[in-house]
């Protein structure tokens, strides 16, 4: 198959091999020479044209698992019938119940122990969710009263941080106990502002997380 003329072609079938041996094997235990072993021929050449290390192919592949979830995300942000705390609540909901989040967090490898996985999830969260998904929110939410601050910027890239560095389980390792009085603190924190975020329905998506870390 050649990588020039069926580019996405190849992009699909390294992230299919990819998936089915990090599913199997975990993604510290699957390397890159597992993965080009698997692609029926296709040459190392090919794999690093696309990808340049395993961590931008497990991204990918995660990336691919969330792509429902963020196509309804924003249906919400854009959604001109609910308020901004509706609008902000409703995105974590997605977020936490789509049902291939467990898939994720059962292959996945604690990002304290893979720096460059941790250093995509950061720079996302400034590059890209913090500022074109809850930022718009809670400015619209400033504007129809259902949430009260000067600091929309900063608040979405807090809410952001704590939500996929502090409470994530693949980066900060706790069980369901200490993850609930996690959840229950992070609420309390934006009850001033008018915000209780996390319902129980998603605190017991986060404690579920939590179980099935390997």
């Amino acid at each position: 198959m050649s990588r020039n003329k069926y580019p996405e072609e190849t992009v699909n079938l390294i992230l299919d091999v990819a998936q089915k041996l990090m599913l199997e094997k975990g993604y510290d235990n699957t390397s890159i020479q597992d993965i080009i072993n698997g692609l029926g021929g296709l040459s190392k050449g090919a794999v690093y044209h696309h990808f340049k290390s395993k961590e931008e192919i497990f991204y990918s592949v995660a990336e691919r698992f969330n792509k429902q979830a963020v196509y309804e995300i924003k249906q919400v942000r854009d959604d001109t019938t609910l308020t901004g705390l509706e609008k902000l609540k409703k995105m974590f909901q997605i977020s936490l119940a789509q049902s291939d989040g467990d898939i994720v967090y059962s292959t996945a490898p604690n990002m304290l122990d893979n720096p460059r996985l941790l250093s995509f999830q950061v720079q996302e969260i400034f590059s890209d969710v913090a500022p074109n998904y809850v930022r718009p929110v809670l400015e619209q939410a400033i504007k129809d009263g259902s949430i009260k601050t000067d600091y929309p910027k900063e608040m979405a890239e807090v809410i952001i941080l704590l939500t996929n560095l502090w409470l994530n389980p693949l980066v900060i390792r706790t069980d369901a106990d200490n993850m609930e009085k996690r959840v229950r603190f992070f609420n309390d924190l934006l009850k001033r502002y008018n915000i209780e975020l996390l319902d129980e329905e998603m605190l017991n998506s986060y404690k579920r997380y939590c179980t099935l870390i390997k």
